[in-house]
């Protein structure tokens, strides 16, 4: 028995368990202190009357001999399927239904995707970066180049024409910066794609916050897109499914390496590996793109928007300089008087009881900045701003 050992490539995680123990340190000792977690990446809205509707009913066909469901299809109902096609229409690009598959959410297809390439892959990964790009591929064996995203760049990276890679990552709007690529930066990324034959993996996980039109929502909405580029999407932070699981992932059939359609490919995968998402799970999600569901979802996301703007008013008021915060439910700043990251994290915690999740923790660009997330409860938002205005 041989083990797999690009594991032990990888770093121990440490960050969040960090954040915690401190955190349990501090309160133990100030037990009569409240502290206040914005550090937090969970949402704390409840679904909405849409969705747990139509999941109630489907618990209820669930008991009914005539209307009971088992296996489904692995990639994912058709009733879901043609209502995410159909809200891609909205946003002016067209889907087919096969190029649609459900999945329990972004982070694992974002891994799992990689079961498609070979391990002679290099992969171009921005830093600061949400860890699971990195870990699944120190896990593949693959070659990871990393491109700087700085205050300098608005933490943005571009392509470099003098690197070669053969998958690259993108997200927007940003986990953890908050940055948002605009049109004609995404259609450089799809002509540097073509230009070399890579792929983009592009994360669309915090989509429904971009409320500036101008702003690309799918890489899809790209020309030329849809023969470089494959779309991840999840519905946790969109309509709070984080503990409910569903998300989609879209193939282009237009995607194809020597006459193979990585669509095909993605296919057997999933149905070799997956069961696919519970039926009443994809019903409740179904809801989501309903007109209600949609008007109910956006109540939510307007919520957390306005979690963000509050943090954002206060940080203009400090001078301090951030990113996000607008079209983004993060906020990333630039730690005051040059602190490095777990520096200000004492800080707060010591001097205002607010918790939020060093920079440092996503890599090396990170060190020196903080994020800020809008998921926590709106009282709660006005009480920490205020205790930071006060510093």
């Amino acid at each position: 028995m041989n083990i797999n050992t690009n594991f032990l490539k990888l770093k121990d995680s440490y960050l969040f368990s960090t954040i915690a123990r401190k955190i349990a340190s501090y309160s133990k000792a100030n037990p009569e202190k409240k502290i206040i977690r914005m550090g937090i990446g969970d949402v704390t809205l409840p679904l909405c009357k849409a969705v747990i509707d139509e999941m109630q009913a489907a618990v209820c066909e669930m008991g009914n001999k005539q209307t009971f469901r088992g296996y489904g299809p692995e990639q994912g109902y058709d009733f879901l399927a043609q209502k995410i096609c159909e809200y891609y229409a909205r946003l002016g690009t067209q889907i087919e239904r096969d190029e649609v598959f459900i999945s329990d959410g972004a982070k694992s297809d974002i891994g799992n995707i990689l079961d498609l390439f070979s391990v002679d892959n290099t992969v171009l990964i921005p830093d600061p970066v949400y860890p699971v790009y990195v870990d699944t591929n120190i896990i593949a064996g693959h070659n990871i180049i990393y491109m700087d995203a700085t205050a300098e760049n608005e933490f943005l990276p571009m392509p470099d024409q003098n690197v070669k890679a053969d998958l690259i990552y993108l997200c927007s709007p940003n986990n953890p910066t908050g940055a948002v690529y605009n049109r004609q930066q995404l259609k450089e990324w799809v002509d540097y794609a073509l230009n070399t034959g890579a792929v983009i993996l592009f994360d669309a996980a915090y989509e429904a916050f971009i409320s500036d039109d101008s702003l690309p929502k799918s890489i899809f909405e790209i020309e030329g897109a849809k023969r470089c580029a494959i779309e991840f999407c999840s519905l946790s932070k969109t309509a709070g499914f984080t503990g409910t699981r569903c998300g989609y992932t879209v193939v282009p059939m237009a995607l194809e390496k020597d006459g193979t359609k990585l669509n095909r490919l993605w296919l057997r995968r999933q149905t070799t590996k997956f069961n696919g998402v519970p039926y009443i799970v994809q019903r409740g999600a179904a809801a989501v793109f309903t007109q209600e569901g949609q008007s109910q979802i956006k109540q939510n996301i307007n919520y957390y928007l306005g979690n963000a703007k509050i943090i954002a008013d206060a940080l203009q008021k400090k001078g301090i300089w951030f990113t996000g915060g607008h079209n983004s439910p993060y906020i990333w700043l630039k730690c005051p008087n040059n602190m490095g990251s777990w520096d200000y994290f004492d800080f707060l915690l010591e001097n205002a009881q607010v918790a939020g999740t060093p920079g440092a923790g996503f890599g090396k660009n990170g060190e020196g900045y903080f994020r800020l997330s809008a998921f926590g409860d709106r009282d709660d938002t006005h009480e920490a701003v205020k205790r930071i205005l006060s510093l």
